[in-house]
């Protein structure tokens, strides 16, 4: 899976007509380096436009950044009429965790964002959703509550105060809303049957139930409706789910299907409209796999087996490269050493440069103890020969396969641990403050370095137990590759060991050494230990069959 750290920012921008105004804007997004716009949806009737776009944390900001300076150029709330309520130029702008981000990550950019605009334009800024502590103003509702014409008066009121930038009125821009907030997934199950039948259903799952609200639906965090689409000729049970990891897209998919059924319905698959972060869909492939007993072990894989058990092609064919935000901004990659080829790691490791260096190296060697692991055991999984042995190896498999993808990124980690500690160095050192600071730099630099290697070591120390389960059962004809497997386990996870220690000499926080050195001379001493098992293992089976 991919190391990248995507998040995507949703800007409203009060402008849907003016084709120059919004194209001026989507090129400051495409033009901010690290951004990736995705869609761009204007709408005449409520002179509105939604941009989507996605990217590290830091580019996203910088690219709303880019398009707010763009926009307070050539929006002029004064002039501004439309359907939609709206309380300024740029309206709202949520920043919302896709991959290896999380809602804390996108409540700093909201943070950062509302200064710079506060800062750079001189505009009055309220945060909501996850961003905002205080509670009567967290709602959009209840911020954008008098809309665009009651805020002048609205901004002398102690109780709404902007968060950052000026408490007087600016005419031309109004006020922007910026926050944090979970994915939405909006998300359609497709019926043979009416509107009232899908509506019916819909009132049955959502969280506020009913119009009276006296009986709540069963699905947390979910809006929906039902409706008919007359060219398809089938109805939908429409929903916005506001926490996929509240509930789930499967989730959502069964609990409807459950009550289609008890109304004599047919499910004809679903869609999901716009697009959708890998992590729902694995979760997804995750529960159908155990459901059924599967065995799955490839992402792609698990894709598919999404796209049929959800029936995801049923209204237009759903394609992972283009729905799939990961897959679509091209972030499922590694770091350029895991990235590139082994010719030129291994030159990289010969140069005289200090990083790459050792915990790297380790890294990779790890990476490859536990490859052969899994390696062997898909060479004894599904062969008639040792069908007894099924069971066995979908135990011992799945997490020497999921400690190769976790090693992997930790190659090019490990080496850009080590050069924050080396920028540590770098910095000023006259005054006390720049020596404390220097000095705690230096500190943090040197805990990064440690946690890689000993991240290194605990899921290289995981996969002993397996490791040896299959140099207990494996196919007879690799034995030399668990051997060699084996090995590399120990010498990846020696090694990283190493480096753990060398950079524990220098840390002066002595709860932190003792707790780090205890756990790694475990570890080092027992991986020894489960080695030696593993080659006595091997050993007393290849004498057998001799």
């Amino acid at each position: 899976m991919s190391s990248a750290r995507v998040v995507e920012c949703v800007p409203n921008f009060s402008e849907g007509r003016n084709e120059e105004t919004i194209q001026a804007i989507a090129s400051a997004i495409k033009s901010t380096e690290g951004c990736s716009l995705l869609d761009v949806e204007p709408g005449v009737s409520i002179n509105r436009t939604v941009y989507t776009f996605v990217g590290s944390p830091e580019s996203v900001v910088m690219g709303a950044l880019s398009a707010a300076k763009v926009a307070y150029k050539l929006i002029d709330m004064t002039k501004h009429h439309g359907e939609h309520p709206r309380i300024g130029a740029m309206d709202v702008c949520p920043f919302v965790p896709v991959a290896n981000t999380t809602l804390e990550d996108c409540v700093r950019c909201s943070k950062s964002l509302g200064e710079q605009l506060a800062r750079e334009l001189g505009v009055p800024v309220y945060l909501y959703e996850a961003s905002q502590e205080r509670d009567y103003r967290r709602s959009l509702q209840s911020i954008r509550k008098g809309e665009y014409e009651e805020l002048q008066e609205k901004l002398k009121q102690a109780d709404w105060a902007p968060d950052y930038g000026p408490t007087t009125f600016v005419p031309r821009w109004g006020v922007s809303v910026v926050g944090a907030r979970k994915f939405l997934i909006a998300y359609n199950v497709n019926l043979l049957g009416t509107k009232e039948q899908a509506n019916r259903i819909s009132i049955a799952l959502r969280e506020s139930g009913g119009s009276t609200g006296k009986k709540p639906g069963r699905l947390k965090l979910v809006r929906a409706l039902g409706w008919y689409v007359a060219e398809q000729g089938i109805a939908q049970v429409s929903m916005n789910l506001c926490d996929y990891e509240v509930t789930p897209i499967h989730t959502a998919f069964e609990e409807c299907s459950k009550d289609a059924r008890e109304l004599k319905l047919g499910v004809v698959g679903s869609e999901i409209v716009g697009l959708v972060p890998l992590k729902p869909i694995l979760m997804a492939a995750d529960y159908y796999i155990e459901k059924e007993g599967l065995f799955v072990l490839h992402e792609s894989q698990k894709v598919r087996l999404v796209i049929d058990r959800l029936g995801l092609n049923s209204i237009s064919e759903f394609k992972p490269q283009e729905k799939i935000i990961e897959y679509r901004v091209g972030s499922n990659t590694d770091g350029p050493l895991a990235s590139g080829s082994v010719r030129s790691f291994v030159e990289q490791l010969a140069a005289r440069t200090s990083a790459p260096g050792g915990g790297s190296a380790s890294a990779c060697i790890a990476s490859m103890g536990a490859a052969l692991g899994a390696m062997v055991g898909l060479l004894t999984f599904g062969n008639r020969k040792f069908e007894a042995l099924d069971p066995v190896m979908r135990v011992a498999i799945p997490p020497l396969h999921s400690a190769t993808q976790q090693l992997i990124p930790l190659i090019d980690k490990d080496t850009q641990a080590f050069s924050s500690y080396m920028e540590a160095l770098k910095l000023p050192k006259t005054t006390k403050e720049e020596i404390a600071k220097r000095k705690q730099a230096m500190q943090d630099g040197l805990k990064d370095a440690i946690e890689v290697p000993l991240n290194v070591m605990k899921i290289a120390y995981g996969c002993w137990d397996y490791m040896i389960t299959i140099a207990t059962h494996g196919n007879e004809t690799a034995l030399s590759d668990i051997q060699v497997g084996g090995c590399s386990l120990h010498t990846g996870l020696k090694g990283a060991y190493y480096n753990v220690c060398i950079n524990l000499k220098q840390v002066t926080d002595e709860d932190y050494v003792r707790t780090v050195r205890e756990e790694v001379e475990r570890m080092s001493q027992s991986s020894e230990d489960k080695l030696t098992l593993l080659l006595d293992t091997v050993k007393q089976r290849q004498n057998k069959g001799q």
